[in-house]
Parts: C-alpha cells; structure tokens; sequence
C-alpha cells in the first residue's frame, strides 16, 4: 500500500489489486478554529471527526447505491484503530472539480452575492462548481470556462447538474426524515474505467451545512444523529 496523496482530511492509498484506500483524519476546513465546509484549508482537529465522516459516508453511499447512483465504492473499516474506505479508481475532471448545489443562501454564496439576497433565502438547488486549487482560492467556473480550459465536454456540465440535483434531493429528504434541514453541500465526481460518471471522495458532515430547529449542526453530531453510532 503505497502513499499517492495526503490531503487536507483525507490521505490516499494505492491497494496491489488498482483500488484505493481513503484513510480519514480528524483535521477539518475551517480557519482561526472554527469548522467551514466551504474552507480550503484546515482550520481546526477534533478527535472523532473522521471516523465520523467515514461512518456518515458509507450511510449515504449505500443508500445512493441503493437508489441507483454510481460511487466509487466498495468496502470500509471502521474501528478504534481504522478508519479505511476501499474505493475503485476514478478519473477527475480537470485536476478536481467541486460541485455544489444550495438550497438557502449562506457561506460564499452571501460573501458575494449579499448585496442582492437576504442570508437564509430559501434556493431551488442552485448548482455552483469550483476548481480544486488551493493557490487560488478553489474558484467559481462556469460552463464555457470549463470547456475553453478542457476540464469538461461539450454537454457534461448539464449532466453534472442534473445528476448533483438528484443525488441531492435523497440526502435532503434523508436528513429531513430526521428533522434537519440541508443548506449547501459540496460533492465531487469523477469517472470509472468505461467512462461513466461517479460519485466519488466522500459525502460527509464536513462538506455540508445542516440546520436542526435552525441551529447549525455540527460534523460529529450529524453523522451520530444520521447512523445513530
């Protein structure tokens, strides 16, 4: 098993067989020790945190599965001493690219557009992407600055949308069948062997704001509150 990258909180894994090993930490995004799901950079460790996100991941992985959505994965192991997730390989678009979809106006969504909506203003699914580059702040793209610099085809940002917005509505409706409200979330996707489109990295308390009688949620108590462990 051999080490191909150490992220911010996740480090990745090589297996002998070509799938990945995800191996989750306890660092989360934030700045000046407070968490931010949309934070480049980390902000603040907890203990617990990443076997929490890994317990929250597999949660809705198998239930994407379930409903028919391609992830990349496959197995995990979840204990005191590991918190491992076995995925299969996925190409990238570009060098990442984070999709997000918003259900109200919050985070960087205020930070540039406050002057022109209330925070909290209910949105129907609105679909940002970013880049994943940390020297540039992870920027905002759009559809035919996407095409021009070859990170997507002619006809994949539709796709990407469309699919972001289904997959989406089954972690809303999941979490609103525990009486929690999703705000935002960030997911990426990438592209198995033959070329179909996959969700991939992680579904998790750390890329997502989830509100509970309209107080923030946080990681570890979201993932206690949807797997019940």
């Amino acid at each position: 098993m051999n080490k191909i990258f150490e992220g911010k909180t996740k480090d990745v894994y090589i297996l002998d067989d070509g799938n990945y090993k995800l191996i989750f930490k306890d660092d989360m995004t934030g700045a000046d020790g407070k968490f931010d799901p949309g934070a480049n950079t980390v902000g603040l460790t907890v203990e617990g945190a990443g076997q929490a996100g890994l317990l929250m991941s597999v949660h809705f992985f198998m239930l994407l599965e379930a409903k028919g959505y391609p992830t990349h994965y496959i197995s995990s192991e979840i204990s005191p001493e590991k918190n491992d997730m076995t995925v299969k390989p996925a190409t990238p678009f570009g060098a990442g690219l984070e999709v997000i979809c918003r259900y109200k106006a919050m985070g960087s969504f205020i930070r540039r557009y406050g002057d022109f909506i209330r925070e909290g203003t209910e949105l129907d699914a609105v679909i940002e992407m970013t880049l994943k580059d940390d020297k540039r702040g992870d920027p905002l793209i759009n559809e035919d600055a996407l095409i021009a610099i070859g990170v997507l085809k002619p006809g994949e940002y539709a796709e990407l949308k469309i699919l972001m917005q289904k997959i989406c509505a089954v972690i809303k409706d999941d979490l609103s069948a525990k009486n929690m409200e999703l705000c935002d979330i960030k997911l990426e996707f990438g592209k198995d062997k033959n070329g179909k489109v996959m969700l991939i990295d992680e579904v998790s308390g750390g890329n997502m704001r989830v509100l509970e009688n309209g107080k923030p949620v946080s990681p570890i108590e979201l993932s206690s509150k949807i797997t019940g462990k």
